[in-house]
């Protein structure tokens, strides 16, 4: 599935044209500042160097506004993008925004999810439903794999 997206990014709009010639980890999370997703932003930062020494940026994606993403960066120090999906065009367009159960109530979110794209942005290699506890690292080791 090639794409030519664009995401309201921090350094304004922006379009998977901008890594040409790298691979993408774009990776999908619900909230910002939520302990499963801020666990995971976190792990990602921690990895970015690795995942930059195969070539690859690590973005993440959710529908959080971008005075929401700043926050979120700087309160964890984070150094992986964050882009804003407001309008939840990105997810649907990686069938990740599905509808949830909790505590009996359905409603509408994003399923945590993972892709590592080529620089055209054909998916390599998808991780859906998963929890955050690890998942960089996992996402990191099947990068090497390719």
């Amino acid at each position: 599935m090639a794409c030519n997206l664009k995401f309201n990014g921090m350094n304004g709009e922006f379009s998977l044209d901008k890594y040409k010639g790298k691979k993408i980890i774009l990776y999908f999370y619900p909230k910002d500042n939520t302990s499963g997703c801020t666990l995971e932003a976190i792990q990602f930062s921690e990895l970015k160097d690795e995942f930059e020494k195969l070539n690859a940026v690590v973005i993440g994606v959710s529908k959080d506004s971008l005075l929401s993403h700043k926050k979120f960066i700087e309160k964890h120090n984070l150094k992986v993008e964050l882009v804003s999906d407001e309008d939840i065009s990105i997810q649907e367009h990686f069938d990740v925004w599905k509808l949830k159960k909790m505590c009996g109530k359905e409603y509408m979110g994003t399923v945590r999810s993972t892709f590592i794209l080529d620089d055209e942005g054909n998916i390599l290699k998808e991780f859906r439903n998963v929890k955050a506890k690890d998942h960089a690292v996992k996402v990191l080791e099947a990068l090497k794999e390719l």
